[in-house]
C-alpha cells in the first residue's frame, strides 16, 4: 500500500494538507473525497522523481495536458483579460445547459457538448472541471460551489434545490431568465446614463479650456488696458478661479483623487457602507431609481429561490448576501429573524420603511393565499416597468438640466469677461 501526500480544499475553499495510504492514486482520491475534501495535488511519497499530480476528480481543477509517461503538467494560468466570465456568457451557458437537459440528455453529456463550443477560456476550463467532478461522483451543486467567483450562492442553492426536486432543467431555465432580466435592467440604466455622462465630460472639458487658456489671456489684456483700475467683483472671482486652475491644477487633481480614495476606504467599513447606501436610497433624482432597482432585485431573487424549492429562511439569507445594499441587507436580516420566530413576512417589511406600502400589501396577500413566490415575481415585473419609466423620465430631465448648467456657467464667464470691456471702451471713447 502506497503513501500519498495531498493538498485539498473544503466546500468553503479552505486549504487542508495531510497524508493518506491507498493502493492507487484513484483510491487515494476517493478516500480524500470521503472526508468532504477536494484534492488539488496528490504526491506519491518515497518517489523522488514523482511529479505533482492534479487528480482528475478535483472540482475546480483544470484538466492538465498529459506528458509522456501519463503524468500531467502544471496548470497554465490564464492572462488577466481572459480570466473573467461576463454575466451574459454565464446566462448563455445556463440556458444552453437547461435546453440540453430538457431535451433528455444526461447532465454530464450536456456539459461535454458545451465544452466543445464554449469560446471563453475560463468558462471552458471551469466546465471541464465541473464535468470531471460529476464524473467522480460529486453532485452538480457541489461542483459549482468549488467556483464561487463564477457561480454565486444564489446559483448554487437554486441548483441544489433543483437536484433535490428533480427539476434541474426548470431551475436552470429560471436562473437564465433571472439573469436575463437583471442584465436588461442594468443595460437600460447604463444606456440611459451614457448621454448625460458624455455631455458632462464635454462640459467639463470646455470649462477647463476656457478657464486655463482663454481667461488668462483676457486677464493680461485687462491689466494692460485698465492701468491698475479695479475689476468688477464677478470678473475678479472668475479670474481667481482661473488662476487656481492654471497654477494649481495638479494639486486640484490630487485632491480629487484623494477624496475618491477616502470615499472608497470609508465604503469598506460597516458604518461607511451603511451611510453611503442610505444616501444612495435617499439622494435626489437618482434615489428613486436606486430604490426601485433594489426592490425589483429583492423581489425577483426571493421569488425565484422560493419557486425553485429553496426554504424561505435560506432564501432570505441568500437574498441578504446578494442585495448589494447594506441598508437593504439589514432590513432583510430583520425580516429573516421575524420569520424565524414564526411571524409573517409582511409586518417587518412594512416596519423597515424601505419598501413602499404596495409591496407590503402584495406580500401580505401572497402569504394569505399561499402564493407568495408568484406575488413576488409580479412585484418584480411591476418594478421593472417602473425602473424603465423612471430611467426614461430621468433621461428627459437630466439632458435639459445639463444644457442649462453649461449655459449658465459659460454665460457667467462671458459676462465676467465682458464687464471690464465696457470700461475699456468708455475709456477709449473718452480719449
Amino acid at each position: 500500500m502506497a503513501k500519498f501526500k495531498y493538498v485539498a480544499v473544503d466546500a468553503k475553499g479552505k486549504e487542508a494538507q495531510g497524508e493518506i495510504e491507498a493502493d492507487s492514486q484513484s483510491l487515494a482520491i476517493a478516500k480524500i473525497r470521503e472526508k468532504q475534501l477536494y484534492p488539488t495535488k496528490l504526491i506519491p511519497l518515497g518517489d523522488k522523481k514523482a511529479e505533482k499530480v492534479e487528480p482528475r476528480a478535483v472540482p475546480g481543477a483544470a484538466r492538465g495536458s498529459k506528458a509522456k509517461g501519463g503524468k500531467m503538467n502544471m496548470e497554465i494560468k490564464l492572462p488577466a483579460f481572459l480570466s473573467k466570465v461576463k454575466s451574459k456568457q454565464l446566462m448563455t451557458f445556463t440556458r444552453q445547459l437547461a435546453t440540453l437537459i430538457d431535451a433528455g440528455l444526461p447532465l454530464l453529456r450536456g456539459l461535454q457538448i458545451i465544452i466543445r463550443q464554449e469560446k471563453n477560456p475560463l468558462l471552458k476550463k471551469t466546465t471541464q472541471a465541473l464535468a470531471e467532478s460529476i464524473e467522480s461522483g460529486s453532485t452538480f451543486a457541489e461542483a459549482l460551489a468549488s467556483h464561487p467567483k463564477i457561480f454565486n450562492k444564489l446559483y448554487v442553492n437554486m441548483v441544489r434545490a433543483g437536484e433535490v426536486g428533480g427539476v434541474l432543467d426548470t431551475v436552470l431555465m429560471r436562473l437564465a431568465e433571472f439573469m436575463e432580466k437583471a442584465q436588461k435592467i442594468k443595460s437600460k440604466v447604463t444606456g440611459a446614463m451614457v448621454y448625460p455622462v458624455v455631455v458632462l465630460v464635454m462640459a467639463v472639458g470646455i470649462l477647463l479650456f476656457l478657464m486655463t487658456f482663454i481667461v488668462p489671456r483676457f486677464a493680461e489684456i485687462f491689466k494692460d488696458l485698465l492701468e491698475g483700475a479695479s475689476l468688477p467683483t464677478l470678473t475678479m472671482i472668475v479670474m481667481q478661479i482661473s488662476d487656481a486652475l492654471t497654477h494649481q491644477l495638479p494639486y486640484v487633481l490630487i485632491g480629487i483623487v484623494a477624496f475618491v480614495i477616502m470615499i472608497r476606504i470609508i465604503a469598506k467599513t460597516k458604518f461607511g457602507r451603511l451611510a453611503l447606501d442610505k444616501f444612495k436610497l435617499s439622494m435626489p433624482i437618482f434615489g428613486v431609481l436606486v430604490q426601485k432597482t433594489a426592490i425589483s432585485r429583492f423581489s425577483r431573487t426571493l421569488g425565484t429561490l422560493m419557486s425553485s424549492g429553496v426554504p424561505v429562511l435560506q432564501a432570505l439569507s441568500i437574498v441578504k448576501e446578494t442585495s448589494g445594499n447594506e441598508a437593504l441587507a439589514r432590513a432583510i436580516q430583520v425580516v429573516h429573524d421575524s420569520v424565524k420566530e414564526g411571524e409573517n413576512m409582511a409586518p417587518p417589511i412594512d416596519a423597515c420603511k424601505i419598501f413602499p406600502p404596495m409591496v407590503t400589501g402584495m406580500v401580505e396577500v401572497g402569504e394569505e393565499t399561499g402564493k407568495l413566490p408568484e406575488m413576488l415575481m409580479k412585484i418584480a415585473d411591476s418594478y421593472d416597468d417602473d425602473v424603465d419609466a423612471t430611467v426614461q423620465g430621468l433621461t428627459s430631465i437630466i439632458e435639459p438640466l445639463l444644457i442649462i448648467f453649461l449655459a449658465l456657467v459659460v454665460g457667467t464667464i462671458v459676462i465676467a469677461l465682458f464687464l471690464p470691456l465696457i470700461s475699456i471702451i468708455q475709456k477709449l471713447g473718452g480719449g
